[in-house]
């Protein structure tokens, strides 16, 4: 992390409980150096135990990882930083509309057989991670489940979660893998209006889609950390906590200053 990054992160990070005088052990290593370890972990791929010996042992910052998301700071974490971006980019904290869908992942040869699954329409065998995202294309709720789950089924836990969490949460775009009973059951259960955005029938190649392709970028986004291009993690949790971390560090550059850019054409090369 550059220093303004660190500074973004510093006053946002949940205060531990030890810190409080609520139990526990003080940290034995300084929590930049965690989180760099971290995101290192999460953006190239690799393995806790491939960590280089600049870090801190792999054992403890795999421990932080894990607790942090156990006992939900990385999601006050990542909630903290979402707060502060749609604020910078003057809207409420509270989002009345969201966008969802899915994305299927292959499987590593270690994820249980139990929690994967084959997408029959994309033809891919594992896990699919389901998003619901904001209007800035912001993560409000991630869920991994097996590829075989339809979007439709997944989103019921995903919508009902959000109801719960936002009061001004009235509208959501789909796309076709989400119409049928799902609007219904939406509009009577959660007093939410589900609109399906769909492709034109005479459409040909790629087109861009209203709203749906806000969703359509946060998934490719989330494609660039290479640890989260293939699942390789055992549980389905750590992976919806890599989907966390990815977007917290997309969030920190964001507000030090780092603005991703959404879509660009490589520079022309020199004859």
């Amino acid at each position: 992390m550059t220093e303004a990054e660190w500074q973004v992160v510093q006053t946002s990070l949940p205060v531990p409980a030890w810190l409080e005088g609520r139990g526990g052990r003080p940290e034995g290593y300084c929590h930049r150096q965690i989180l760099d370890a971290i995101r290192y972990v999460v953006d190239n791929g690799a393995k806790w135990a491939n960590l280089p010996r600049d870090f801190p042992p792999f054992e403890r910052v795999h421990a932080f990882a894990r607790r942090r998301q156990i006992q939900g700071l990385l999601t006050e974490l990542h909630d903290r930083l979402r707060d502060r971006v749609r604020e910078q980019d003057g809207r409420t904290v509270d989002p009345s509309a969201a966008i969802v869908d899915s994305q299927s992942l292959r499987a590593a040869a270690n994820i249980p057989k139990e929690t994967s699954g084959r997408d029959g329409g994309k033809k891919v065998s594992g896990r699919k991670r389901h998003l619901v995202v904001d209007c800035l294309g912001l993560v409000l709720a991630v869920a991994v489940t097996p590829a075989s789950v339809q979007d439709r089924d997944a989103a019921v836990g995903l919508l009902e979660r959000l109801r719960t969490s936002y009061f001004a949460f009235r509208h959501v775009w789909a796309d076709g893998g989400y119409a049928g009973p799902l609007v219904c059951w939406a509009a009577e259960n959660l007093h939410l209006t589900l609109e399906i955005v769909k492709r034109s029938d005479t459409a040909t190649g790629f087109v861009v889609l209203p709203r749906r392709w806000v969703v359509e970028r946060t998934l490719s986004r989330l494609m660039r950390p290479r640890r989260l291009v293939r699942d390789a993690e055992t549980l389905p949790a750590m992976h919806e906590a890599m989907v966390l971390w990815s977007m917290t560090m997309l969030m920190n550059g964001r507000l030090a200053g780092r603005r991703p850019v959404a879509f660009s054409r490589p520079a022309p090369r020199a004859r």
